[in-house]
């Protein structure tokens, strides 16, 4: 990896719901090691109100988060990516752009929460467990010793970690 801070995507189809949390959690648990960004391939254009109900229960970041298209990122001047995480398995199946920089990639799919119908507290539930899968998740990304491992191994580990949990 080529740099102290480390850029790392989050990608949904919607862009509404969970790598908006992912976005706010990589950043708030990165504690500026890491800058956290979100896209969707159909972004919904707003983030979904419960998310950022969650994120401000959580006390987490939520100013700046917004839906956008992973094609902001793709532009010239656009912040090169050491890492592409995608969480739904919309995005994952989807023809991704060509990233600039080569970035690791791995698939963190998780169900998505704005789907889930039911009670206001079922949906809230939904997304509670949503965010605590993607927390896990980050915080063992985060423990990776990454300036020490290569490439590959970094590849293994980061899609190993969209497995177990």
């Amino acid at each position: 990896m080529s740099n102290n801070v480390y850029n790392v995507l989050f990608l949904c189809t919607g862009n509404s719901a969970r790598s908006i949390l992912a976005e706010a959690l990589l950043d708030h648990w990165g504690k500026g090691r890491f800058k956290a960004y979100s896209g969707g391939s159909f972004p919904k254009g707003a983030v979904h109100p419960l998310a950022l109900e969650l994120l401000e229960r959580r006390r987490l970041r939520t100013s700046g988060l917004y839906s956008k298209s992973w094609e902001e990122f793709t532009r010239p001047g656009a912040p090169v990516m050491d890492f592409v995480f995608t969480v739904c398995d919309e995005a994952a199946g989807e023809a991704c752009p060509l990233w600039p920089g080569n970035p690791v990639t791995a698939h963190w799919g998780v169900p998505d929460p704005a789907a889930v119908e039911g009670t206001a507290e079922e949906r809230r539930q939904a997304f509670d467990n949503a965010c605590r899968r993607l927390e896990t998740r980050i915080k063992l990304f985060l423990a990776l010793p990454i300036d020490k491992l290569d490439r590959l191994s970094l590849k293994r580990r980061a899609d190993a970690l969209g497995r177990r949990l």
